[in-house]
């Protein structure tokens, strides 16, 4: 699995966490090893300006999930690999640690825990889940809510 993170943010946060959520979440799943993700750190400026751009949203947003090459996907065990073995291009993870932080100051936890959270929210999207209806949402944050989980007891054991 090869997971390119950098961190333009201006904070500083634990990057090889967020690598480390990511894998698990990626290998939880059941993804091809060969597969590619970026996930790239921003400050608010550059988050709102991706937001508007993207999205359509006014103002900056926490996380945005890019995918690159859904077709390639491995999505589990029983799916080949890439035709010629080629990795596949999962796409990128943009996340801004300010905002994070302002929601975890709201939800009573850490920055931190609100990146995993982030970073494993922003996983599931390129893997193909989202949360515009009601069961999408249930079924993405119950997913979402069992990665971070054995995620967080492999880290204390």
């Amino acid at each position: 699995m090869s997971i390119e993170i950098a961190n333009e943010s201006g904070v500083d946060v634990d990057t090889d966490a967020v690598l480390a959520v990511a894998r698990h979440a990626l290998d939880e799943m059941g993804v091809n090893p060969l597969a590619e993700l970026s996930v790239l750190l921003v400050d608010i400026d550059y988050m709102t300006e991706l937001n508007h751009r993207w999205m359509g949203g006014e103002g900056p947003t926490d996380v945005l999930a890019f995918p690159m090459d859904e077709g390639s996907v491995d999505h589990g065990p029983g799916e080949s690999a890439p035709a010629g073995g080629e990795p596949a291009l999962l796409g990128d993870i943009v996340l801004c640690p300010e905002v994070a932080a302002k929601q975890a100051a709201t939800a009573g936890h850490a920055p931190a825990d609100e990146l995993h959270l982030l970073t494993v929210h922003g996983v599931l999207h390129l893997l193909g889940y989202d949360h515009a209806e009601p069961e999408e949402e249930r079924e993405m944050f119950a997913l979402q809510a069992r990665l971070l989980a054995s995620w967080r007891s492999t880290r204390t054991q």
